[in-house]
């Protein structure tokens, strides 16, 4: 495996934007940063309310394997994906939740686990599916995957018109909720 290859699986169920928030990443990656980028998605036979995933993989070479066999992050906003995904991940990779949405109840110790309340968040801006963005927001702060210039970017050019100032509020909120966990977590240690 590339040295600089970075792998991120982002599950939930559809309606959630799950496929979008991947999409996103991948552009900050590739159209706004210049790098390497795939994208590999997968629904269930449902088209809202079943499940739904986006694996990203981000390089500064050429990427010979587009899915994500060793993600580094798992972004997770359901608990059926939680159950699906959460259990094989490596001890390395940092788990994301929404924990208004998952339960993260068969937690192994030593394991990286972050909570945000993404929906809750979503729903005080006024819109819970802008909760996909807060989680965006969230990733890039505690991961520094894609630069926070990078994604704002491809959120604005990537969302509906005139939903643009909604999905990069969002995407802040997430940020800024990482700055402050992230703030916390370096006072102590």
């Amino acid at each position: 495996m590339m040295a600089n290859r970075r792998e991120v699986l982002i599950a939930g169920f559809g309606g959630q934007g799950i496929v979008l928030a991947g999409y996103i990443l991948g552009k900050a990656a590739a159209v706004c940063e210049s790098k390497e980028a795939t994208l590999v998605q997968s629904y269930g036979p449902e088209s809202r309310g079943g499940a739904c995933k986006a694996e990203v993989v981000i390089s500064e070479e050429q990427i010979d394997f587009p899915r994500a066999s060793n993600p580094e992050a798992m972004v997770i906003m359901a608990q059926e994906a939680y159950h699906a995904y959460a259990a094989k991940r490596q001890p390395h990779c940092l788990l994301i939740i929404d924990e208004d949405l998952v339960d993260p109840n068969e937690e192994k110790p030593g394991m990286k686990l972050l909570k945000i309340p993404a929906t809750r968040l979503a729903e005080r801006l006024g819109r819970k599916i802008v909760a996909n963005m807060v989680m965006l927001g969230f990733l890039t702060g505690v991961t520094g995957i894609v630069s926070p210039e990078a994604m704002r970017e491809a959120i604005r050019t990537s969302v509906p018109r005139g939903t643009e100032d909604l999905n990069l509020k969002a995407f802040e909120t997430g940020y800024e909720y990482a700055q402050k966990f992230v703030a916390a977590e370096v006072i102590s240690s």
